[in-house]
């Protein structure tokens, strides 16, 4: 089985293919991941720890058509039984080069769609619709993804919850007080993490007036905010602007996040659009109640009042009064019960054993799974 994606840097995406790895049955499945962006290879080391042959396509950008005769080698000589795309412009140009292959050593091809088609450019989105029907077979992170899909495809489209692996993640509540320690902050202090690549999406500046609010407000809380991305000095200055100083901290990229969320009280995201982040599982699991934007599947996973809050995004107004409420310490108690709750629905594990029977089924290895609804989750 060979994963392909942009590059191997610490996004929500590429962290679930190294929890898919760490999870699989290795004794059924040779995994390989290949990758375009030699840089972005943050996970290289923990995916070969996890039994995962990685591959760098070396190439500097998508259109770099190099990299399609790199993919197309290690296809045809590692004999691959599937390929599994995992970034819209590059599976647009996989699928491609798959077809090249003689039918007899051509795998199969399958997609994982991450975020909505409406966050994607136009040429990619039209690259990506006229393609993606070469597919064999086709996941959604949430049906809002699979919503914003083109119709003519949208009913072959299976949405698969993908989740985090939730024990493990838990077991990790009791670093708290040495987390919190490394970070200087004290039992008095509002926590807020989120973790979020530092790109127009996630809306920092949003975050950022928020965060403004509730320091005029007298609200004692520090942001922790992990990771990097090409608006860095933009919002960094951005930050200073607002006189926010050490109470808003950008960690830059962390390769053990779940550390910082070890250390708070509330997570945050702030995002324009969304797929269904992993980061916001993670934080369930480690029973965090949220405060977020109601966008993409996030509702998908929060109930506004039950494990969190949700407000319309572009809303710094209303995020920061859904902090603020957070920030009482029987509310947010009441709400991190039933964020650890519910993070028992968004195991790993389902996400793993239905592609694994996807794999199997399509490189014709194993019987055909039972044909899946058009929704394969946890219930």
């Amino acid at each position: 089985m060979l994963w392909l994606t942009k590059g191997l840097g610490p996004g929500g995406a590429e962290r679930l293919l190294l929890s898919f790895a760490q999870n699989a049955d290795h004794s059924r499945f040779e995994l390989h991941a290949a990758y375009l962006l030699p840089w972005k290879d943050h996970l290289v080391a923990d995916l070969d720890a996890a039994g995962v042959t990685t591959h760098c396509l070396d190439s500097s950008r998508p259109w770099d058509v190099r990299w399609w005769w790199r993919l197309r080698h290690i296809a045809a000589t590692r004999e691959m039984d599937v390929v599994h795309l995992h970034s819209p412009l590059v599976a647009a140009q996989a699928r491609l080069v798959v077809r090249t292959l003689p039918r007899r050593r051509r795998p199969k091809v399958v997609t994982t769609e991450h975020n909505v088609w409406t966050s994607h450019q136009g040429a990619t989105r039209f690259l990506n619709e006229r393609t993606i029907g070469l597919d064999d077979h086709v996941f959604a992170v949430s049906e809002q993804v699979r919503d914003s899909m083109s119709p003519r495809i949208r009913d072959r489209v299976e949405v698969l919850i993908h989740g985090v692996d939730v024990d493990a993640i838990a077991a990790r509540r009791s670093e708290r007080e040495a987390a919190r320690a490394a970070h200087g902050v004290t039992d008095d202090d509002l926590v807020v993490v989120t973790v979020a690549n530092l790109r127009a999406n996630k809306d920092y500046p949003n975050l950022l007036q928020a965060a403004r609010r509730l320091v005029d407000d007298g609200v004692p809380v520090t942001f922790l905010a992990v990771g990097q991305g090409p608006l860095e000095q933009e919002l960094t200055a951005m930050k200073e602007g607002l006189g926010l100083g050490g109470r808003f901290r950008f960690l830059g990229y962390q390769a053990d996040p779940i550390g910082i969320l070890a250390a708070g009280d509330v997570f945050c995201l702030s995002s324009q659009y969304e797929g269904l982040p992993i980061a916001l599982l993670e934080a369930l699991a480690m029973g965090l109640p949220v405060a977020s934007t109601a966008v993409g599947g996030v509702p998908t996973a929060i109930t506004d009042g039950v494990e969190g809050r949700l407000v319309p995004s572009g809303d710094p107004a209303g995020l920061a009064a859904a902090l603020a409420e957070l920030a009482d310490p029987e509310v947010r108690r009441r709400l991190a019960d039933a964020a650890a709750s519910r993070s028992a629905d968004f195991s790993i594990m389902h996400a793993v054993e239905r592609q694994q029977r996807v794999y199997g089924a399509l490189s014709e290895r194993e019987p055909a799974p039972r044909r899946a609804s058009k929704r394969s989750a946890p219930e």
